[in-house]
């Protein structure tokens, strides 16, 4: 009898003993165990998902008792993140899965995944049954003790009793979070026996669907990040999310432990124009209208967050947020937007101008924003002459800009988290006459170098790209050609690192005689080099000249995901440079020090960057409610000193709250300031004059005039559906 027949007979045995562990920790109903089963459906997908992943995806991972424990600990913390259900005994208990769920896998047997779950539902309830209890107790907030809220990094509680303990300090935080907010008693326990009662009504709504994209998520996560399983609903909900005429307020959201974050905040939608809400902060209140009551939506499900938040055209929306930087003790902002249709066309690339003086005379540099690499494919496959494109775009701008006598230019990519990969190759070939690209490298080995497909040149004058940790994918093959090629400056923070290809398939082509539908699988199955060999995966691009914001970079992107694919390295393809001044690049940096060291607006980004990085190292918080209170004046006096500091610089004056700061940057009817593109501004205008021409060394949040603005309206196109 082989090794592997002996390990599939005790699978089978571990599998009948199941139903043995379960009782040990809950009785689950007849109708729960009816409920909650997989369907043929999703045994089906299970058996496709595997085979494509067996054969197609980059990184040939095979199915063994390794991947196995990892999909355990993965779908452990996906149910369970924070530690907070699960007891020491459970993950124990789950332990006989830890070399098993890769043949379960193998046999398209999701009972294990489905048994895991029904013990977590058992334990939500045992836990919000618990929480509603000590509603109506009074808390002491003279005791000074701590609760720690980030629990991901801590051991499993060992018995009720240390569970009990540390949802006593849960409630209690809840309580004096909405006492220091000014609600009464009443309103106290209103609001978190309903945020608590939320809690287990939504894991009791999760059907067959729900636990299996759960789990099968998790196998995908063992992989690497950007391979994911979608449902037939899923995928509905994502083309629906990519039409035309969505209508809500353009933000991209996702789910982190209780709390909806603010993943991105869509170009052109109404929280964009708004300004009022940004990448990573926390909706935790959504109320309709003017004068609606504000819901608590603190342990919502993500679907139901986002069904509270679309409505039609013209409505408006309030959101309670805790802004980035804010912890969850800290005071809540409410913000209104008007609902608006989020075509995605408003996204295109728009152009300004701003003006520097230098010496005697005035530097002129052409900006010009790209927020996504966009094609309008519909009107592409059916012969439109006139499809809108990104390079499209950006060559009728550059002519505009160049008949407005523009000494440079710059492609701010900040924020562009990619799209068409053919857009981006053919917006390199605006500034290079001809050569390669980009390599492509699939899952056989295969490479493929995509070239510059046009042999003219839309620009040939001075360059810079601007990137930051959020520019990726096809943002990071452009910047990185421009870097490559010598063609420009590359200035900025060190971007996301998404080196990798997807490809989205459809399990129904696979199988038709299905009705009821399979879903979608993305898997990654390529990965992007640069020209000169290096990947783009892991590592992002490197600027030329860094700016002292990217301190927390090694956190951000893919650098900090689990299971990311690795930096590699392949043989470079034959280019010919061009002529940047690299030779000045060193003189270029040496004054932007020297330019940055005493200037207010860096000083206040960089400690703004310190407060959010302060904020997210902390896993704790004071239940002593005069420390609590203490904390939070220090905090709101500090930021206020740092924004009216910023303020004097500019010649504003200062405020008395931090509302009113945000509130008179309209005063003068003049775009934000933006401290970042204003000194790669000032950096290329040094690379346009020679180190024996002086250029004025100034304060970089004073001098710059932005001249008007220019917009070309064009359709995104997504590489890839969001998680």
């Amino acid at each position: 009898m082989t090794d592997k027949l002996i390990k599939r007979i005790l699978f089978v045995l571990v599998l009948l003993a199941t139903a043995a562990v379960l009782p040990l920790h809950a009785t689950v109903s007849s109708t729960d165990v009816a409920a909650l089963r997989p369907t043929p459906q999703e045994k089906r997908a299970t058996e496709l998902i595997t085979r494509i992943i067996e054969n197609y995806h980059y990184k040939h991972m095979h199915l063994d008792d390794a991947l196995s424990a990892d999909i355990v600990e993965r779908y452990l913390e996906t149910l369970d993140a924070n530690r907070s259900y699960f007891l020491a005994e459970d993950i124990t208990s789950f332990s006989i899965y830890q070399d098993k769920l890769d043949d379960a896998l193998l046999y398209a047997d999701l009972d294990p995944a489905f048994d895991i779950f029904k013990v977590f539902r058992v334990r939500v309830d045992g836990r919000v049954k618990y929480a509603t209890g000590l509603l109506d107790q009074d808390f002491d907030f003279t005791i000074d003790e701590d609760y720690v809220y980030d629990r991901s990094k801590t051991p499993w509680a060992t018995d009720q009793a240390e569970l009990d303990e540390i949802w006593r300090k849960r409630v209690k935080n809840d309580v004096l979070t909405l006492h220091m907010a000014g609600q009464n008693k009443e309103e106290i326990a209103d609001t978190l026996r309903k945020r608590y009662e939320q809690l287990a009504t939504r894991i009791h709504q999760m059907d067959a669907d729900d636990v299996y994209q759960l789990f099968i998520n998790s196998y995908a996560a063992s992989l690497e990040p950007h391979t994911a399983y979608f449902s037939p609903r899923t995928a509905e909900n994502f083309e629906i999310s990519m039409s035309l005429s969505l209508e809500g307020i353009g933000a991209v959201l996702q789910s982190d432990n209780d709390f909806t974050v603010v993943r991105s905040v869509v170009p052109g939608g109404p929280a964009d124009e708004s300004g009022q809400l940004h990448t990573d902060d926390r909706i935790i209140g959504i109320g309709q209208g003017a004068d609606g009551p504000v819901v608590d939506v603190v342990g919502w499900r993500l679907d139901d967050v986002v069904d509270l938040i679309r409505g039609p055209k013209g409505s408006i929306v309030r959101l309670q947020i805790l802004t980035k930087g804010t912890g969850v003790d800290g005071p809540s902002e409410l913000i209104q937007l008007t609902r608006n249709k989020i075509k995605l066309e408003e996204q295109a690339a728009k152009k300004s101008i701003k003006e520097i003086p230098a010496g005697n005379t005035v530097t002129r540099i052409g900006v010009i924003s790209i927020p996504a690499f966009y094609m309008d494919f519909t009107a592409r496959s059916r012969g439109d002459k006139d499809y809108r494109s990104t390079t499209r775009d950006v060559r009728i701008l550059i002519a505009e800009l160049t008949r407005d006598a523009i000494d440079g230019i710059i492609i701010d990519l900040r924020g562009n988290g990619g799209g068409s990969l053919a857009e981006a190759t053919e917006l390199t070939g605006l500034f290079i006459e001809s050569g390669p690209i980009v390599q492509v490298k699939d899952s056989s080995g295969h490479i493929e170098i995509d070239e510059d497909p046009d042999p003219t040149i839309s620009y040939a004058g001075p360059l810079a790209v601007l990137v930051d940790r959020n520019s990726a994918s096809a943002s990071e093959i452009f910047a990185a050609a421009i870097q490559d090629y010598y063609r420009g400056i590359v200035i900025g923070e060190p971007t996301f690192g998404k080196g990798t290809v997807q490809n989205l398939y459809d399990l129904d082509q696979f199988d038709q005689s299905n009705e009821v539908g399979l879903g979608r699988l993305k898997a990654t199955v390529a990965q992007f080099f640069r020209i000169n060999g290096d990947s783009t995966q892991h590592r992002g691009v490197v600027p030329d000249i860094v700016f002292p914001t990217a301190t927390e970079a090694a956190d951000q992107g893919e650098r900090g995901l689990h299971n990311a694919l690795p930096w590699d390295r392949i043989q470079p393809v034959q280019f010919t440079a061009q002529r940047a001044p690299v030779d000045r690049f060193a003189v270029a940096r040496k004054r932007h020090e020297d330019r940055i060291k005493n200037d207010p607006g860096f000083a206040y980004l960089l400690e703004e960057t310190k407060t959010y990085q302060d904020a997210l190292s902390k896993t704790s918080v004071s239940l002593l409610e005069a420390k609590r209170r203490a904390d939070r004046e220090a905090s709101e006096a500090q930021q206020l000193q740092r924004e009216n500091q910023f303020r004097i610089a500019r010649g504003l004056p200062p405020v008395s709250d931090n509302a009113k700061g945000s509130e008179d940057e309209d005063d003068d009817a003049e775009p934000p300031f933006d401290v970042l593109l204003n000194e790669t501004a000032y950096i290329l205008q040094d690379l346009i004059y020679k180190p024996s021409e002086p250029t004025p060394v100034q304060p970089t949040t004073t001098v710059v005039k932005q001249l008007g603005t220019s917009t070309l309206p064009s359709q995104r196109v997504d590489s890839e559906p969001p998680p």
